[in-house]
């Protein structure tokens, strides 16, 4: 039997060499914030989620990008108050 989530965020880590032109999420906080919004998410009680590192999402200039499925909803999370907004999305959805 496979588990059962109502929602499923990726978030990317992808890591590109320093300087280049479109940047990579890693560098802006990504690691950090999946981390985060792991923990975040046990703490607030919301089962119904899987978070997930990803590759490259096309979106290194936004990033840290992030996608929800299966709502397909795309996000750029800066940081943790941005993060815990999501998170607080999901749980009233």
């Amino acid at each position: 039997m496979f588990p059962s989530y109502k929602y499923h965020i990726f978030i990317c880590q992808n890591e590109r060499p320093g300087g280049h032109i479109r940047g990579c999420c890693a560098s802006k906080g990504s690691v950090d914030l999946l981390v985060y919004m792991k923990e975040r998410a046990k703490e607030l009680g919301i089962t119904d989620i899987r978070i997930n590192k990803s590759g490259c999402l096309n979106a290194c200039e936004n990033g840290p990008t992030m996608v929800l499925y299966p709502k397909g909803q795309w996000f750029c999370a800066k940081n943790k108050q941005e993060i815990d907004a999501i998170l607080a999305n999901i749980q009233t959805a």
